[in-house]
C-alpha cells in the first residue's frame, strides 16, 4: 500500500486541528437550535396571550423603543452578513448575539404575565417558613439597607447590573470571535428562562415586603409591591394590556435575577479579563436582590439551582453531541 505523502498528512493535521480549535459546526450550538427555540417560544407566548386575553399594543412608546432596538440589531446583522473587515465582523456578531438575547428576555418577561394570570394562591407562608429554617431574617436585612441613603443607592445600582453584564459578555464574545461560547451561553440563558417560567406558577408569591412588613414603608425597593398588586389583577382580568414601556417583574420564586447573575459569573469565570469585572458586579447584584427584588432567600437558592441545572444540561448535551460527532469523524 502506498504511504500517504507529506501533503496528505499535513492536510489531515490541519483539518483535525481546525475542528479542535474552532468546532462551531461539530461541537457547538447550531444557530438553528437557537432560532428554533425562539420561534417555538414565540408561538407558545402568543398562545398564552390568546388564552388569557392579554394583548401587547404595538403603537405605544414602549413597544416602539423595544422593537426599534431589535430592528436596528436585525438590520445590522443582515447588512453585515458578508463583512469586509474585522470590525464589521465583530459588529455583525455582537448584533446577532444581542438580538437573540433581547428576544429571549422579551419573550420571557411577556410570558410571565399570562403565567401569573393562570396561577392560583400565594406561597408566601411556605417561603417565609423556609427562610426561617435557613435563619435568614429579611426584615433585619431590609432595615439595614433602608436606614442608610448611601446603601439604598448602592443597592439600587447593583440590582440594575443585570442589564449591564450581558452587554459586556456579548461584546467580549464578538470581539474575541468566541461564537461557540456565545451560542452556548444564549442557549443556557434560554433554558434557564424556560425553567423559571415553568416553576413560577407553582410558587407565586407577593414577596416579603408585602407579606412580612407591616406599617409605613420607609424605603420602596425597585420591585415595589408589583407582585402583590399585579398578580391578583391579572387573575381577575382587571389588567388586559401589557405595556412594554412599563414591564414589571412578577416572578418571586425562583429568582431570575439570581439565575441570571449565576449564569453571568459562570460565563465570565474562564476569562480572566471578564472575571475580575463581572464576578464582583454580580456578587453585588445578588447581595441587593433580597431587598430590591423583594425576594426570600429560598427564592435565590432556587434561582441558583435553575442556573446550575441549565448549565449542566446544555454542557452535558453538547458533550454527548461532540462525542457522537467524534465517533463519526474518526471511527
Amino acid at each position: 500500500m502506498k504511504k500517504p505523502g507529506v501533503t496528505q498528512i499535513t492536510a489531515k493535521k490541519i483539518f483535525i486541528g481546525t475542528l479542535l480549535e474552532n468546532p462551531v459546526n461539530v461541537n457547538g450550538v447550531p444557530a438553528a437550535w437557537l432560532l428554533t427555540a425562539i420561534a417555538l417560544s414565540g408561538l407558545v407566548v402568543a398562545a398564552l396571550l390568546e388564552r388569557t386575553g392579554l394583548v401587547v399594543p404595538l403603537a405605544n412608546q414602549g413597544a416602539k423603543l423595544v422593537f426599534g432596538i431589535m430592528l436596528v440589531l436585525l438590520a445590522l446583522r443582515i447588512i453585515l452578513r458578508r463583512p469586509l473587515s474585522l470590525a464589521q465582523r465583530r459588529l455583525r456578531d455582537f448584533s446577532e448575539n444581542m438580538l437573540i438575547f433581547l428576544a429571549i428576555c422579551f419573550l420571557g418577561v411577556i410570558a410571565s404575565y399570562p403565567a401569573a394570570a393562570e396561577s392560583t394562591g400565594f406561597s408566601d407562608p411556605m417561603l417565609a417558613h423556609m427562610d426561617r429554617l435557613l435563619h435568614f431574617d429579611w426584615i433585619a436585612w431590609y432595615l439595614a439597607i433602608s436606614g442608610y441613603p448611601s446603601l439604598r443607592l448602592a443597592s439600587m445600582v447593583a440590582y440594575a447590573a443585570i442589564y449591564v453584564s450581558p452587554i459586556i459578555i456579548m461584546a467580549y464574545y464578538a470581539c474575541s470571535e468566541r461564537t461557540i461560547e456565545a451560542r452556548e451561553f444564549l442557549l443556557t440563558f434560554w433554558l434557564a428562562t424556560l425553567v423559571t417560567l415553568l416553576l413560577f406558577p407553582l410558587f407565586p408569591a407577593a414577596g416579603p415586603l408585602a407579606f412580612l412588613w407591616h406599617g409605613p414603608i420607609p424605603y420602596m425597593p425597585t420591585s415595589a409591591l408589583y407582585q402583590e398588586q399585579l398578580i391578583p389583577a391579572l387573575r381577575s382580568h382587571q389588567v388586559s394590556v401589557i405595556d412594554l414601556g412599563a414591564l414589571r417583574g412578577l416572578v418571586c420564586a425562583p429568582s431570575f435575577h439570581t439565575a441570571a447573575g449565576v449564569l453571568y459569573m459562570i460565563a465570565a469565570w474562564p476569562i480572566r479579563r471578564l472575571r475580575w469585572i463581572l464576578v464582583p458586579i454580580n456578587v453585588a447584584m445578588l447581595v441587593a436582590t433580597p431587598i430590591e427584588g423583594t425576594h426570600y432567600l429560598v427564592d435565590m437558592i432556587a434561582g441558583m439551582l435553575v442556573a446550575l441545572f441549565a448549565t449542566c444540561l446544555v454542557k452535558g448535551g453538547l458533550y454527548f453531541r461532540a462525542a457522537s460527532n467524534s465517533k463519526i469523524l474518526y471511527g
